[in-house]
C-alpha cells in the first residue's frame, strides 16, 4: 500500500462532503417543520407528515453518523437508496416545462451522482479517523 497517498484523510473529507448536504437539509427540515410537511404534500410524497419525519431521520441522522464514520457501509448504501427514491419523489422533472423542468432535471441527475459518491464510499469504508475503525 502507498503509504504516502492520504487514503484515510481523503474518506474522512469524503465522508463530510457527502454528509454536509444530508445534514444542512435535515436540520433545515427539522427547524421548519412545519413547512416541510407542506412541501411533502405539493410534491405528492405519501403520508406527508410521516414522509417529513422519515426525511428527517434519515438526512440528519444518517448525515451525522456518516460524519463519525459510524456503521458507513451498511448507511452508505441506505442513503444511497433514499437518495435516488427522493429524486423520484422531489425532482420530476418530466412534469415541468421551461426553466423549471431544467432546474429539476439537474436535482435529479444530482441525486443519482451523490448515490453513486455513497455507493464508493459503501465499498470503500469509513477509513482510520473513523468509529467504525475504533470499534474494530
Amino acid at each position: 500500500m502507498n503509504t504516502s497517498f492520504p487514503r484515510d484523510q481523503l474518506l474522512l473529507a469524503s465522508r463530510i462532503l457527502l454528509a454536509l448536504l444530508f445534514v444542512l437539509m435535515g436540520w433545515s427540515k427539522l427547524m421548519g417543520f412545519e413547512g416541510t410537511v407542506g412541501y411533502m404534500a405539493s410534491t405528492g410524497a405519501p403520508v406527508p407528515t410521516v414522509s417529513a419525519i422519515i426525511a428527517i431521520i434519515t438526512e440528519l441522522g444518517i448525515g451525522l453518523a456518516l460524519v463519525a464514520g459510524f456503521l458507513t457501509k451498511p448507511l452508505s448504501i441506505l442513503l444511497a437508496v433514499y437518495t435516488i427514491v427522493t429524486a423520484f419523489i422531489g425532482h420530476h422533472y418530466w412534469t415541468f416545462d421551461g426553466m423549471v423542468r431544467y432546474d429539476m432535471w439537474i436535482h435529479f441527475y444530482k441525486n443519482f451522482s451523490i448515490a453513486g459518491g455513497l455507493l464508493a464510499l459503501a465499498a470503500s469504508g469509513a477509513g482510520r479517523f473513523s468509529v467504525d475503525a475504533l470499534r474494530r
